[in-house]
């Protein structure tokens, strides 16, 4: 059978991988461990199709070390076990001589998966690579993330992206033998969403779909042959994030009938439970916010009481608390209010804070007057008093907008009343 393009195109060598130069460049950490020889546990985190299990697999073969490949979406803690004994037999006990473990997806590893590989991580019996999409943080137990280095990996450029594509047709042994056109690429790049995999897959889908050896790629060719095939919901990435992105528009664009819907391909095509739910989260403090402070509560309940459910009942309570947020009423003032906070910090740098809010524990910060001008808020009626917060250069500065519904509006009267016109 045949391979598909982007496994035919997987790179032979750290020189003739693309991407995360950042990682494998000249001076690239990874890039220094590699001529170091000691290769420490990692992770590799980041969206799919950008090269995780490409680089791993380089990785094995710079220092010529043994390569063990297990997905987490198959495998259980029995492949975990059989692959630590192998290592173990094949001189995984000898210093410097560690086998590299390769664990695609390892965020779907459930904590006793997880904890399977502890002892042989922490004994050098291999050297774990996982990789993952989601947040180590979160995702992966502390006792394993404390012993791996834990590695970011970007999505491709646009340039990146076409250079992938001009490879495929000048390298591929199959591509080469047809007269290809790239004559518009904005649609294939649009589709793949930054991922390498996805692009190349789709190219071939289109060069395949041609009957003539003489083919011309433009936008309306891609569209129509690639969108015929994205029907159905792939949970290990072909769609993944083109279905959650439609799941969040859905309930930002206050419709409970899309957002179920969106719910419901992601419960069918088995996507993991607390992925949906942590968007959730993320999704009542960013579009709902201040217009209705509850949804943060619900979308957190709904966290805990799914992980402690599981599928299939979990499903009830996602749905009620996506008809829930989808029927709010929405604000991303908070949201708004970080980003410029953030930017007004990247633009002033750090700023001296202000004496009257300095803590003073020594006599020394007490003689230079730290804190002694600071007025206690509960000293003074309705426990306000006015007085300037920010630092001196940044004065009057106002990142807050309350949004245009009733709670906020609420907040505005009140801080209005209390700030005289600061906002």
């Amino acid at each position: 059978m045949k391979a598909p393009l982007a496994e035919r195109l997987r790179p032979q060598s750290l020189d003739d991988y693309i991407g995360q130069s950042h990682l494998v460049g000249k001076s690239g950490p990874i890039r220094q461990i590699l001529k170091s020889g000691s290769i420490p546990s990692m992770i590799f985190w980041g969206p799919p199709g950008i090269g995780k299990t490409s680089l791993a697999n380089l990785m094995a073969k710079e220092v010529d070390r043994p390569f063990y490949a297990l997905s987490a979406i198959h495998s259980g803690v029995k492949d975990v076990r059989q692959v630590i004994e192998k290592a173990k037999q094949n001189d995984g006990l000898f210093q410097n001589k560690q086998p590299l473990l390769f664990i695609d997806e390892i965020h779907r590893f459930s904590k006793s998966q997880q904890d399977s590989l502890l002892g042989a991580v922490e004994k050098g019996w291999v050297i774990l690579i996982g990789a993952t999409t989601e947040n180590p943080s979160f995702e992966v137990i502390p006792a394993l993330l404390s012993r791996c280095q834990v590695y970011i990996l970007n999505e491709f450029s646009k340039d990146e992206l076409l250079h992938l594509l001009t490879k495929a047709i000048s390298k591929d042994k199959e591509l080469k033998e047809k007269k290809i056109t790239l004559q518009e690429t904005d649609a294939l790049l649009k589709l793949s969403g930054g991922d390498a995999r996805k692009l190349l897959n789709n190219f071939e889908l289109v060069v395949n779909s041609e009957k003539s050896d003489e083919i011309i790629i433009n936008n309306q060719k891609v569209e129509a042959v690639v969108q015929q095939k994205m029907a159905r919901y792939d949970k290990t990435g072909e769609q993944h994030y083109d279905i959650i992105s439609a799941f969040i528009k859905s309930i930002r664009g206050s419709d409970p009938n899309a957002g179920v819907y969106w719910l419901a391909r992601m419960i069918e095509g088995g996507e993991d439970v607390k992925f949906i739910a942590r968007r959730l989260i993320i999704l009542a403090s960013e579009d709902i916010g201040l217009a209705n402070p509850t949804a943060l509560v619900m979308a957190n309940n709904t966290f805990q009481a799914v992980n402690t459910i599981g599928f299939p009942e979990a499903r009830i309570i996602l749905s009620q608390c996506v008809i829930y947020l989808a029927t709010s009423p929405k604000s991303n003032s908070a949201y708004i209010a970080i980003n410029k906070a953030q930017a007004l910090v990247k633009e002033t740098g750090d700023l001296q804070v202000p004496l009257a809010l300095r803590n003073a524990p020594t006599k020394l910060m007490k003689e230079l007057n730290y804190g002694t001008t600071y007025k206690y808020a509960h000293d003074y009626q309705n426990n306000f008093v006015e007085m300037e917060f920010m630092p001196s250069e940044i004065q009057s500065t106002s990142l807050f907008e309350p949004g245009n519904n009733l709670k906020e509006q609420q907040i505005k009267k009140r801080i209005q009343e209390q700030w005289k016109g600061k906002y």
